[in-house]
């Protein structure tokens, strides 16, 4: 069972269209334990709702740092009423010079490693559990 702790949204601005972009960073828990970070951006002003994102998974003790954990880059969106989650290639991330998270996998690394069911169940929680982004997809 997971647990995610919120952090206060920040904004910043839309590099191509200069609107509002609202920025999540989350804390993942499993059964008590830190599990997981993901950052979340979404720009309310843009016409298609998309969801872009990167989750770290590994070691959060004070004695680990970004070499003991891996990070996917991510979207998520929605087609025909249900929820689409896609691994993206580093490069194409708005997040693609974060260190924190860890080493950032491209697409193809991503869907052969074996935390790959794992970021789809966090993305899974993100749609349901994380008020930012279940309001944003509502509205």
């Amino acid at each position: 069972m997971i647990r995610i702790e919120f952090e206060e949204p920040t904004a910043s601005v839309c590099d191509c269209c200069g609107q509002s972009t609202v920025r999540l960073t989350r804390f993942v828990y499993s059964d008590g334990d830190a599990r997981a970070v993901y950052y979340a951006c979404f720009t309310p002003g843009h016409q298609a709702k998309r969801i872009s994102g990167l989750v770290g998974l590994g070691e959060w003790g004070e004695d680990a740092g970004p070499e003991a954990r891996t990070a996917f880059p991510f979207v998520i969106w929605t087609e025909q009423d249900s929820f689409q989650v896609g691994l993206t290639s580093a490069a194409d991330s708005p997040y693609r010079e974060v260190a924190f998270l860890g080493r950032i996998l491209d697409r193809t690394e991503a869907l052969k490693h074996p935390w790959l069911q794992e970021v789809f169940h966090i993305a899974d929680h993100m749609v349901s559990d994380d008020p930012a982004i279940v309001d944003y997809f509502a509205a």
